[in-house]
C-alpha cells in the first residue's frame, strides 16, 4: 500500500473550499432573489456533492479508485435526491417557519443577517464534516470489511431517509390525518427516520474512509453530524414545533427518540 499522499491532499483544501464557497454563493443569490433563506435547506445535499466531485478529481490516480468511485457514487446519490425532495417540499415559494423565526428579528439587513448566522455556519460544518469524503479520496489502501460494513449501513440509512420521507409526504397529502401524529410505518419506531437515516448514511460513509488510513482520523466529522440532527438543529427544533399537536406526547412516550426501536405498548 502507498503511504497517503498528504501534500496533494493539503493542495486539494483551498479547492474543496471553494466548491463549498461557490455553492453557498449561487444559494445566497438565489435566495435574495426569491426573498427566501430556506433555498439553503436544498443545497445543503448538493452543498456535499460538489465536495466530493471536486475531490474525485483532485485525487485521480492518488487514492484507490474503487473507494473513490464509492464515496463519489454514494454522496451523489444522497445528495442529488435530498436537493430533489427539499426542492419539491418547498416549491410553495414560502419561507420555512425556522428561517423566519432566526431571520424577522434581525437587526439592520437581513440579508447580511443570514449570511451571519445562516450561510457561514453552515459552510463551515459543510466543510467539516465532507473532511470524512476528502481524506477518503486520497486514501491509498484497498476497500476491506469495514468498508464493507459501512455501504451496508449507508444501505441501511438511505432506506430510513427515503422511506421515513416518502411516508411522511403521503401522510401530510390525506386530508383527514391534517392535525394528527404520524405513527404507521418507520415512524412507529423512531419519531425522526429521516434524521436516523441521515446519520447513519454519514456514518456509512465514515467507515468506507476509515477502512483506510488516516480516514479514521475524520471520525469527529459524522460525529457532527450526528449531534447537529439528534441534539442540535434537527430532532429539538422538530419536537419543539409538533410539541402543541394533539397526541403528540403520548407518541414521545411510546416511540424511540431516535435508533429505531418496537414501541412501547400505550
Amino acid at each position: 500500500m502507498s503511504p497517503f499522499p498528504w501534500p496533494e491532499f493539503v493542495a486539494s483544501l483551498p479547492w474543496t473550499a471553494l466548491a463549498v464557497v461557490a455553492v453557498l454563493a449561487l444559494t445566497f443569490a438565489v435566495a435574495v432573489r426569491q426573498g427566501r433563506h430556506s433555498v439553503m435547506d436544498v443545497a445543503w445535499g448538493p452543498g456535499f456533492v460538489a465536495v466530493a466531485v471536486v475531490s474525485w478529481f483532485l485525487s485521480a490516480g492518488l487514492g484507490d479508485d474503487t473507494r473513490r468511485l464509492l464515496l463519489l457514487l454514494l454522496t451523489a446519490v444522497w445528495g442529488l435526491r435530498l436537493g430533489v425532495h427539499i426542492g419539491w417540499r418547498a416549491s410553495d415559494g414560502h419561507e420555512d417557519p425556522r428561517y423566519k423565526a432566526l431571520l424577522d428579528p434581525a437587526p439592520g439587513s437581513r440579508n447580511t443577517y443570514a449570511l451571519r448566522r445562516v450561510y457561514l455556519p453552515q459552510g463551515v460544518v459543510m466543510f467539516f464534516v465532507s473532511l470524512t469524503l476528502q481524506v477518503g479520496m486520497f486514501a491509498t489502501g484497498a476497500v476491506g470489511w469495514v468498508a464493507i460494513l459501512g455501504i451496508l449501513l449507508w444501505v441501511t440509512g438511505f432506506v430510513f431517509e427515503t422511506m421515513g420521507d416518502w411516508q411522511l409526504a403521503r401522510f401530510k397529502k390525506d386530508p383527514s390525518r391534517r392535525g394528527t401524529v404520524l405513527d404507521t410505518g418507520l415512524w412507529r419506531y423512531t419519531r425522526h427516520p429521516n434524521y436516523f437515516g441521515d446519520a447513519a448514511i454519514w456514518t456509512g460513509l465514515f467507515l468506507i474512509a476509515a477502512d483506510s488510513w488516516p480516514g479514521i482520523l475524520t471520525i469527529l466529522s459524522p460525529a457532527l453530524m450526528v449531534w447537529t440532527l439528534a441534539g442540535k438543529t434537527g430532532k429539538p427544533l422538530t419536537e419543539k414545533a409538533m410539541s402543541g399537536r394533539p397526541g403528540y406526547r403520548e407518541y414521545v412516550e411510546a416511540t424511540s427518540g431516535f435508533i429505531p426501536w418496537p414501541p412501547k405498548r400505550r
